[in-house]
């Protein structure tokens, strides 16, 4: 009765969290943040180069907190800050950091035109030209911006008014609820007057990229037209334009929420409980991570702020600390008497290496495994509050390097913290994961007594 409950329980969940992952406008959110997380990928790459190897003053190699190379060169700390090689890296630090200025610092501008490609293609896939659509989304999202702002310059004591030059604040992190809101509305209003064919039709003998220009002519003008209206109707009635009214009333309070622990565990918790039913927990987190602990991300990159809270520690706190591949995989080698299990083991060894878990996630396997569900759930706020323990009393600083999830554990510690300290914290976390496990894999031992002992002989056998 109880299997029966269960395996009904599985099914329902399965199908809720299959229609959950399948929905169109998540799918669209998801794949619009993959694509633009590459160009954020490669500006954190830069900056982590920047900060922990090529920074003179507080870098890996050269600075105080790492070989102290500056010093062993120069002498003296002075005498490293007056050479030429200390102003070289200097330079080509700032300029590697220049890397930011078209990905991190555009990231909205970036998302207008991924977002609206992507909505324009999967709500209107007969659309001709799914370009036009990205242009009045940009446009659209230009007539929105800020043009008039005030301005405080450092060591200022008043504002000053600028007039007729855009606040580039709102093309970061600023702007990303803008971006989508406002991108999404114009494909919209653009695909259903163009679809009622309220057009320009031209001559067959015109060329066809010629007539589809002027077909979305008179779509495009109502387009433009709608968010002159919206931007008037803003201002006028909250004195904000409809960026920064957005960046109040949605980004700002959906920001707070994500900064709770509250919001960290049940993101820590559901990852392991969908990944165990075999559901991918990037499908439904993906969109809200993409909305909030990926702007704290960006932010961090940036020096704009210093949240703890963000894909990169999760990265940096779990993934990449080997809590889903490596721990158990090696837990596994060393306690478990089954054959077969040690055999899963030896396979999954090399990619879990490189943090990859479907070897042991689908051949041990762990997913829909009972005895497994306790450890795989759990491990995952465990590790992550271990992390969020050392950087609350300081013994590492908030991720601020992008480092690539599939670098090996430690080493990616040592890369993400910039300090041998987040080395030490990966070690602490991928050990307390494998001592999780233990229990687990000997219950197992006793479940499966027979191809234990099958295990013993053979190695009593070879002795």
């Amino acid at each position: 009765m109880e299997k029966k409950y269960f395996q009904g329980l599985e099914m329902k969940f399965t199908a809720f969290a299959g229609k959950l992952a399948a929905n169109k406008l998540l799918l669209t959110l998801r794949d619009s943040f993959i694509i633009v997380a590459a160009t954020s990928m490669i500006a954190g790459f830069a900056i982590m180069i920047q900060n922990v190897f090529i920074d003179p003053t507080n870098g890996l190699i050269f600075g105080k907190e790492g070989l102290r190379l500056g010093l062993l060169i120069s002498g003296s700390w002075s005498a490293w800050q007056a050479s030429g090689l200390f102003h070289g890296l200097t330079t080509t630090g700032n300029l590697i950091g220049l890397v930011s200025n078209g990905s991190l610092s555009t990231f909205a501008v970036l998302l207008v035109v991924i977002f609206s490609n992507t909505f324009s293609r999967k709500y209107f896939p007969k659309s001709k030209e799914h370009m036009t659509s990205v242009l009045y989304a940009l446009g659209a999202f230009f007539i929105c911006m800020p043009w008039n702002f005030e301005y405080t310059a450092t060591g200022a004591k008043k504002a000053v008014n600028v007039l007729n030059y855009m606040d580039t604040t709102y093309f970061g992190t600023k702007g990303v609820f803008a971006a989508l809101l406002i991108s999404g509305f114009a494909v919209w209003i653009y695909n259903k007057i163009l679809n009622k064919n309220i057009t320009i039709k031209m001559p067959d003998s015109v060329p066809p990229a010629v007539a589809r220009s002027f077909e979305s002519l008179i779509p495009g003008v109502c387009t433009m037209g709608v968010f002159i209206i919206l931007t008037g109707l803003s201002t006028m009635f909250t004195g904000q334009t409809m960026p920064e009214l957005l960046l109040t009333m949605l980004q700002k309070p959906a920001l707070a929420i994500s900064g709770t622990a509250f919001f960290a565990f049940i993101a820590m918790f559901s990852q392991g409980f969908l990944f165990w039913f075999g559901i991918h927990p990037t499908s439904i987190w993906g969109p809200i991570f993409g909305l909030t602990w990926n702007i704290n991300d960006t932010q961090n990159m940036l020096g704009q702020a210093h949240h703890i809270y963000s894909t990169l520690f999760l990265n940096f706190s779990t993934v990449a600390a080997g809590m889903g591949a490596l721990a158990p995989v090696v837990a596994l080698m060393i306690f478990s008497k089954r054959a077969s299990v040690k055999k899963v083991a030896k396979v999954a060894v090399m990619p879990a290496v490189f943090n990859i878990a479907e070897p042991v996630l689908f051949g041990l396997p762990i997913i829909l495994n009972p005895i497994y569900f306790i450890p795989w759930v759990i491990t995952w706020p465990i590790d992550f509050y271990i992390g969020i323990f050392f950087t609350k009393i300081g013994f590492i600083a908030p991720i601020v390097n992008n480092v690539p999830w599939t670098v090996p554990t430690l080493i990616s510690g040592l890369l993400y913290t910039g300090s041998i300290n987040g080395l030490i914290v990966q070690l602490i976390i991928f050990v307390v994961t494998v001592v999780i496990y233990v229990p687990f894999i000997k219950m197992d031992n006793r479940i499966n007594a027979d191809e234990s002992k099958q295990l013993e002989d053979q190695a009593t056998a070879e002795l």
